[in-house]
């Protein structure tokens, strides 16, 4: 079997090409090469990981993130379509439904609320990608994770990181949130779950996540945990806090509001869809082992 991964050169992408759980011949394909069309036509299964994520310096275009996050896709699309492969696990993000807040778990048909271009291109690949008529022989895998973590990850879990080990307090400890994250080894589970039995699946959207939630002050535990820090958290008044994010949309602060959002908000995601496909009980790390595995590879 010959695996064909768009973007394998980013974080994702070198993890998912090194994994062991792939019993397969996977090769990185960059679509900067003029020949990723020709060396993808022996493809058995495609993956795609090309996409535009978040702009935190605010230097992109919503032409940027167009182009990258739907006008690819429709690229890779029809490469699919005139090769013999058979899947096209596409990956989308929870980010085409909520971005910031869910107090209830967000399903594959929740209402959608996609807010940043990020979040409105990966919905708009999505539709495009739904509205297509596919041969009887081809199908195409949504799948819409939250935050993916994992050696090599330079997300907000770094921010925390660079934080607590310093010693420093950790200031946002008034703020009591729960959202789901996933782990990177989960993330290959799910990818050599799907490649091993999509014929038990059909053509769809699904949500992938690791199986509990955890708080930001779980994550800070853990970090503690690891580095050996005692570090005080601290509760400073919730409105001291949201204004210093603001300022953070203008100034060069290391926090802006939507970085606090994400750091302090609850967002849930249900992943049963996709374990009742696959006929999943558990996930082979927990969401505590994944991020200690995580925060370990930044010392």
């Amino acid at each position: 079997m010959n695996i064909t991964v768009f973007g394998g050169s980013g974080f994702i992408g070198k993890n998912l090409v090194e994994s062991p759980m792939l019993n397969a011949e996977i090769q990185g394909v960059s679509l900067r090469d003029a020949s990723w069309k020709k060396t993808a036509e022996s493809a058995d299964i495609m993956i795609n990981l090309v996409g535009k994520a978040h702009d935190h310096q605010g230097t992109a275009s919503e032409e940027d993130y167009y182009f990258a996050n739907v006008e690819l896709v429709k690229e890779i699309f029809d490469v699919f379509i005139q090769s013999d492969a058979k899947l096209l696990i596409h990956i989308s993000s929870i980010a085409a439904v909520e971005e910031f807040e869910s107090e209830e778990p967000l399903r594959e048909d929740s209402v959608c609320h996609p807010f940043s271009p990020y979040g409105k291109t990966k919905k708009q690949a999505e539709e495009w990608l739904m509205q297509q008529i596919l041969p009887e022989n081809k199908k195409v895998i949504i799948l819409r994770p939250p935050m993916i973590h994992g050696p090599g990850d330079k997300g907000n879990l770094g921010l925390l990181y660079k934080i607590i080990s310093k010693g420093l307090p950790y200031p946002l400890a008034s703020f009591d949130n729960s959202r789901s994250f996933l782990s990177i080894s989960n993330f290959c589970f799910f990818i050599s779950a799907i490649i091993k039995n999509e014929n038990q699946m059909e053509t769809g959207i699904y949500h992938i996540c690791d199986d509990e939630p955890v708080s930001t002050k779980d994550i800070i535990n853990i970090i503690k945990k690891v580095t050996n820090k005692k570090s005080p958290n601290l509760s400073v008044p919730k409105i001291l806090i949201q204004g210093i994010a603001k300022a953070g949309d203008i100034l060069p602060l290391p926090i802006n509001t939507k970085r606090l959002k994400k750091m302090t908000g609850s967002l849930l995601v249900s992943n049963e869809k996709m374990k009742k496909a696959l006929k999943i009980t558990n996930l082979p790390a927990s969401a505590h082992e994944g991020l200690e595995n995580t925060i370990k590879s930044f010392g």
